[in-house]
């Protein structure tokens, strides 16, 4: 499967589509509310940054308990109850009086339920599509992702300036709804991938496997760590520029759409091994222009520039499912999503900790830093790593 034709072509394909879309959408437009009343209300650039990117953080939890759900529950079910639920909670944070220990309590209870939501996702993408077209479909829905941030982004920015942070949490409720509605109407029922009760106990089962293969390793440390570093600069883009972070978190995922674009369409399968590393290093190396505190305009360039390098997770994705036994594919997939999205979390919490003691620009700076350091750490771990499917049974090295 090469051609975006033949890949609408696929059933269901289109409803997970506009489901993912629409719920990136409500996310996008939400997050960059709630931080925005956050950071009004408290002045504080860590408290702004764990609103955006708490329930990341919070998904540390689920990905420990709850993620064998991913191949266990019924797809259609489990994403339209999972979209409702964050609509629900969005509705919430917006309730008048609601004071800043409820927001975040909403938010770390909305971060562990949302780790099921990647594993279900991408499990039913992989479950859809041949494996030759797993790439293609993934890269179209992280476009999407891209897209809808940036037209998010700018749509938040505009709500929040025009009726206020509350209001525009209201809109995002609203877009949750809709992607409810969306995978309720669109998706075909389909059994579980699995079977088994479901029980923290299978979560720490499957997670063990699926760590005990070294470069299996490798690839979930490459995902999460460079990835989640450079989340935690852009979690300081509002206290960096409180009145301009909507242009900067825009021009960032214009510079991700371009990156899933290239890597997923253009990118011949020789490549792939080579790109994954200068990508990463992409990712960084911009950033550190930021410790020049550059005026608005070349921020935004830089942002853009160093977002290409976001691309880097398709090749990553890929080999992954390469080394993963097919039974494993949404919990493998969930596993990177929350582990991903954790780290962004956790480097949130540490960008905004260092621009407390210091500035954001200081702050953004060592987080770049320190994403370049680790992805050069790791390359050797994922040099001529052969992409061999797993085994059924992998015994422990």
């Amino acid at each position: 499967m090469r051609t975006y034709r033949e890949l609408f072509r696929t059933p269901e394909f289109t409803p997970l589509f506009l489901t993912s879309s629409a719920q990136v959408a409500a996310q996008t437009v939400s997050g960059l509310a709630l931080g925005t009343m956050v950071y009004s209300s408290t002045g504080s650039p860590l408290l702004s940054s764990l609103a955006m990117f708490g329930p990341s953080l919070a998904q540390l939890i689920g990905a420990t308990t709850l993620l064998a759900a991913a191949d266990r529950l019924p797809p259609r079910a489990a994403l339209s109850g999972l979209a409702l639920l964050f609509g629900l909670g969005t509705a919430a944070q917006a309730v008048p009086g609601m004071p800043v220990w409820g927001v975040f309590a909403v938010v770390l209870a909305l971060g562990v339920m949302a780790s099921l939501g990647g594993g279900v996702r991408y499990g039913l993408l992989n479950e859809m599509l041949a494996r030759d077209g797993y790439l293609l479909g993934r890269s179209v829905l992280n476009m999407s992702t891209g897209t809808m941030q940036i037209v998010g982004f700018a749509l938040g920015g505009v709500l929040v300036a025009t009726l206020s942070p509350r209001g525009t949490l209201l809109a995002g409720a609203g877009l949750y709804l809709v992607a409810a509605a969306v995978a309720r109407l669109g998706l075909t029922p389909r059994p579980p991938r699995a079977s088994g009760r479901l029980s923290a106990a299978d979560t720490w089962r499957n997670n063990a496997r699926l760590w005990s293969s070294k470069p299996r390793r490798y690839v979930y440390l490459a995902l999460w760590v460079p990835n989640g570093l450079i989340v935690g600069c852009e979690s300081l883009y509002v206290p960096y520029a409180p009145d301009h972070a909507g242009v900067l978190f825009a021009f960032a995922a214009f510079g991700m759409l371009a990156g899933d674009t290239l890597t997923g369409r253009f990118v011949p399968q020789s490549w792939r091994r080579r790109l994954d590393a200068p990508l990463r290093l992409l990712l960084a190396v911009p950033h550190l222009l930021f410790v020049l505190r550059p005026a608005l305009p070349v921020a935004a360039a830089a942002v853009t520039l160093a977002t290409v390098g976001y691309g880097a997770t398709l090749l990553l994705q890929d080999r992954l499912m390469a080394l993963t036994p097919d039974e494993l594919s949404g919990h493998a997939l969930g596993l990177h999503g929350s582990g991903m999205l954790a780290m962004q979390g956790v480097s949130a919490a540490i960008a905004g900790a260092v621009a407390e003691l210091t500035s954001p620009s200081t702050a953004i700076t060592v987080l770049a830093a320190a994403s370049a350091a680790v992805t050069l750490a790791l390359a050797p771990g994922l040099r001529d790593r052969p992409a061999v499917p797993s085994p059924a049974y992998e015994p422990t090295p």
